[in-house]
């Protein structure tokens, strides 16, 4: 008599062709750290990084990436330092954040995806530059949706800072949810590794 068989032919190949499958194998390198300074560097930064925000900051040319510290449990209870997406800084006068000027500006969106009034010319992690189409009067603050094609939407709240010599308005950005944070960073990091190919190999 022939025992049930667990998993039908299709569901095989299904896992088959998952653990042959490039993509999935390949492991992110941003995300994890190995620290070899030792183990009282290593408890050192583990404390820190429990308690208190811990950044590790790369300069090159006129720019400058801090990378958050962050401390993860797997799933033995081990704990492990991992990054977190990089904050993108230019050195000049002042160091500010980098600023991603879009090909073509963006709508933003209210919750229900309608195209409003504001349009995105330029996006960092910490601001805006927007244009205000029907000349309409610029809100003193809004929340609204980004949503640059290919990408999955941000969300965005912004207060109105100033307006600029070209008739634009600057709007610093106060982002309450983490996770709509580390989108907005992750969007400007590929779109800095299409920028400037060369410092990310």
């Amino acid at each position: 008599m022939q025992r049930d068989a667990l998993l039908t032919q299709d569901e095989l190949d299904f896992i088959q062709s998952m653990q042959h499958n490039p993509q999935l194998n390949v492991r992110d390198a941003t995300s994890s750290l190995l620290v070899n300074g030792g183990s009282q560097i290593r408890d050192l930064l583990t404390r820190l990084a429990a308690h208190e925000q811990v950044t590790i900051q790369a300069s090159f040319e006129n720019q400058q990436m801090t990378f958050p510290l962050h401390l993860v449990e797997d799933e033995f209870h081990a704990l492990h330092l991992r990054l977190g997406v990089p904050s993108i800084y230019e050195d000049g006068p002042m160091v500010r954040p980098w600023r991603l000027v879009l090909d073509e500006p963006v709508a933003l969106e209210n919750a229900k995806g309608q195209t409003g009034t504001l349009w995105v010319h330029e996006v960092s992690c910490k601001g805006v530059l927007l244009e205000v189409r029907n000349k309409t009067k610029p809100p003193k603050h809004f929340a609204l949706w980004f949503s640059p094609s290919g990408y999955e939407r941000i969300a965005l709240r912004g207060t109105f800072e100033k307006e600029n010599e070209q008739g634009f308005y600057a709007y610093q950005l106060s982002q309450s949810d983490t996770d709509e944070t580390e989108r907005l960073r992750q969007f400007i990091l590929q779109q800095h590794r299409l920028t400037h190919p060369a410092l990310h190999l």
